[in-house]
């Protein structure tokens, strides 16, 4: 199929969903797509994603989402219970499984026979296709919140057909921000296809009654991602799904750790993704916004890392992000039990409820951070448009391939890979390298002055080593990596 942002029509959906529905026998039972839209209108209300999100936003409340997710369907419900009940979740998430991700069904399979046996989850996440529609309708049941898949799958589309036909009423992923920052040579033509399946299905449930939301990948590769870098993205990809018929969807950004620039990078996501849906005709998109805590390296220390999850929380309170994705004390030593998975949301509800009703006042500081990021994002996405001839389809392929947006540090041979970035003095990241983004010269000469005030502060030069010892940072207790005193 030749790809052009243009709505699929029923025939062209239908044909290829022929072939999708046979890439495992769990995809016979979503065959009838009327059973699974008739299942999601009997989901009561108070599980309903899109419906939760519609009334945290307009009572101006932030809600608080884990991360989790293991093989068996029975220990699955006890995790997500746990968290439900014990550490008080808004909203309930399905971290899919690595192999899901990879459409490797047949290794989930071994895993999930393996993971009995243990008695322990051997898999890093649910399958929820293996498991198929009976087994994720299982899960739905079994809790009283609503359910998102998030995974990290460049064909998203089995995946979607189960969760959706079991009542899961959100789910996670774009073809850019769940291609780029996690494949190395899987083609943003292909992804960009496939997440135009998913998004279509979700179109179909839509113009059947059902609310369904969708949410691109914030975060990227969630190492010193620019905001306007990452702001594009979820822009281009809030664009795409509209055109496929999505009404509900959540834009994300993943925290740098300036308060100022972090609020300021959520209040221009939403102000500018919703000027460009309206301007490009999709007036009925109900908008809301996601912010995702730390997701570079954490401190060992579990007090240090409350620290970073509790900073976190503020930034996304005092933005008004419609929910917060929840970091856990043992971010960095590896999977998180469920008992330290409901301490991190017990830690984030707590600032959450402190801060309720607060917003971060506008400064002077704050607006200009805002009216650059947006005229960064800005810069970005009409090139796109530009070299696309107004497909953006067809301008964000292009786009990759110039360069016009780039994103740090991701394993795919379809990113450009030149830019590059480093904090500035008070450690808002900036763009050190511009490879061929398209900034005007004001925008690179204002990166540029920031960056050199820090120079000038620890009394090196402007460089890579200022990116290097900024990864490094957080795990070793600060913000900015500032050289070593001799």
């Amino acid at each position: 199929m030749e790809l052009k942002n243009k709505k699929w029509t029923e025939e062209q959906f239908f044909k290829v969903r022929e072939e999708v529905l046979n890439q495992w026998p769990t995809g016979k039972d979503v065959k009838d797509i009327k059973k699974g839209i008739d299942y999601c209108k009997s989901v009561p209300e108070h599980k309903n994603f899109a419906k939760k999100l519609i009334k945290a936003k307009e009572e101006g409340v932030t809600l608080a989402q884990p991360r989790a997710g293991v093989a068996l369907i029975d220990k699955h419900i006890e995790l997500l219970t746990y968290l439900q009940d014990e550490g008080g979740a808004d909203l309930l998430p399905s971290t899919i499984d690595s192999y899901t991700r990879q459409n490797r069904y047949d290794e989930c399979e071994i895993g999930i026979t393996e993971s009995r046996k243990a008695g322990r989850s051997l898999l890093n996440g649910f399958p929820g296709v293996n498991h198929g529609v009976h087994g994720c309708k299982k899960v739905l049941e079994a809790v009283n919140l609503p359910l998102e898949a998030r995974h990290g799958t460049p064909d998203a589309r089995l995946l979607s057909e189960i969760i959706h036909a079991a009542g899961w009423t959100s789910n996670e992923g774009g073809g850019i921000s769940y291609n780029i920052p996690y494949a190395k040579s899987v083609s943003l033509e292909r992804t960009i296809l496939d997440w135009q399946y998913c998004d279509r299905l979700v179109g179909i449930y839509e113009e059947n009654g059902v609310s369904i939301n969708r949410e691109p990948f914030g975060p990227l590769t969630g190492t010193l991602v620019p905001p306007s870098t990452s702001n594009a993205v979820a822009i281009i990809e809030a664009l795409l799904a509209a055109e496929q018929g999505v009404k509900n969807i959540t834009v994300g950004y993943g925290q740098c750790g300036n308060l100022v620039q972090d609020v300021a990078a959520i209040m221009a996501l939403e102000e500018q993704c919703n000027e460009y849906l309206k301007a490009n005709g999709y007036d009925d998109i109900y908008l809301t916004t996601v912010f995702h805590q730390w997701m570079g390296g954490f401190p060992s220390d579990e007090a240090k890392a409350f620290g970073v999850i509790s900073t976190g929380s503020a930034a996304a309170a005092l933005a008004g992000a419609t929910k917060v994705i929840v970091k856990t004390p043992h971010e960095a030593i590896g999977v998180p039990t469920k008992e330290a998975n409901a301490e991190g949301i017990k830690a984030t509800k707590m600032t959450l409820n402190m801060l309720r009703g607060q917003k971060m006042a506008m400064s002077d500081k704050l607006k200009t951070e805002i009216q650059i990021i947006k005229a960064e994002t800005k810069c970005m996405i009409d090139k796109m448009f530009e070299i696309g001839k107004g497909d953006l389809a067809i301008g964000t392929i292009e786009g990759f391939k110039m360069g016009i947006i780039d994103i740090p540090f991701a394993p795919s041979k379809y990113n450009f890979g030149k830019m590059m970035p480093a904090r500035d003095n008070e450690g808002a990241v900036r763009y050190l390298k511009f490879g061929n983004v398209p900034f005007t010269n004001e925008l690179k000469e204002y990166n540029m002055k920031k960056l050199e005030e820090r120079a000038k502060f620890e009394g090196r030069k402007v460089g890579f080593q200022m990116t290097v010892d900024d990864i490094f940072a957080v795990g070793k207790g600060v913000l900015i990596g500032r050289p070593e005193q001799k």
